[in-house]
């Protein structure tokens, strides 16, 4: 199964106390249809926030709608019981949704605890090669691992051949429990980036660090990140979801009482 993703982007939007720290962008390569998804929720309850980046399975429409599909899901039930449940969910509403066998997608998920849980932690939680990554201010950390057999023939001391980095090995279709990635960060400095193989494997380490550490607003540093890729030499899909975190945030303004 090749992780391809999809272009003309089924972005999934779910409007929240979140999205003011959090912007995305994405550009269609050189596919017909852009299946990478992004959805953002914070649970009313819990008070936590669920970031998600999907990239669909294919150039077809069918990628496309199981991106989407595992994006919402993820992030509703991930924002209320955690990252690994909303991939659990994602997959089983896949399945019973839509059950063409090539309607399939990778995705990442990262949960944020409520505000006034400084350093929560942030949970993270993916199958495929769609990443996550957190720069804290200083230091630029790769979460997530690829699920991709050229990622298991490195963890064995082998040299994978060319397009092994473009087969995965787990998916939200054919995940299992004991499959999927988890990890947790903190939450409290710095900024998130949620991102399709189109991004990250067309970009450096040192020029994703550059990048998120400018000093500029989420929204610009995706747009920056996915027309970096694409004007070098990237012909995927490019989705970038960038997380502006606690410390980056705009302070809230003084409260004064009638005496000033």
């Amino acid at each position: 199964m090749h992780s391809a993703t999809t272009p003309s982007m089924p972005r999934l939007e779910l409007p929240g106390p979140a999205e003011p720290l959090a912007n995305w962008a994405t550009r269609r390569g050189s596919r017909t249809i852009n299946a990478d998804a992004v959805a953002i929720e914070t649970d009313t309850v819990t008070g936590s926030t669920a970031f998600v980046v999907a990239d669909g399975v294919g150039d077809h429409l069918l990628a496309a709608r199981a991106a989407r599909t595992v994006a919402s899901v993820a992030a509703r039930v991930g924002a209320r019981h955690g990252a690994r449940a909303g991939i659990l969910a994602a997959h089983q509403e896949l399945l019973r949704e839509v059950p063409e066998p090539s309607a399939d997608s990778v995705l990442v998920v990262a949960v944020l605890p409520a505000d006034g849980r400084p350093d929560g932690p942030c949970e993270v939680a993916w199958v495929g090669d769609c990443r996550a990554y957190r720069w804290n201010g200083r230091v630029l950390h790769q979460i997530t691992t690829d699920h991709t057999l050229a990622e298991m023939w490195r963890a064995r001391g082998l040299i994978p051949p060319a397009r092994m980095d473009n087969v995965v090995t787990t998916s939200a279709r054919t995940t299992r429990p004991t499959d999927i990635g988890y990890a947790a960060t903190g939450s409290s400095t710095g900024r998130l980036l949620l991102s399709t193989d189109g991004v990250h494997k067309r970009l450096g380490i040192a020029e994703i660090k550059a990048l998120l550490a400018d000093g500029d607003t989420a929204g610009t540093i995706a747009n920056s990140l996915v027309d970096t890729a694409l004007q070098g030499g990237g012909t995927d899909n490019t989705t970038a979801l960038v997380v502006d975190l606690p410390s980056r945030r705009p302070a809230a303004p003084a409260v004064l009482d009638e005496r000033g």
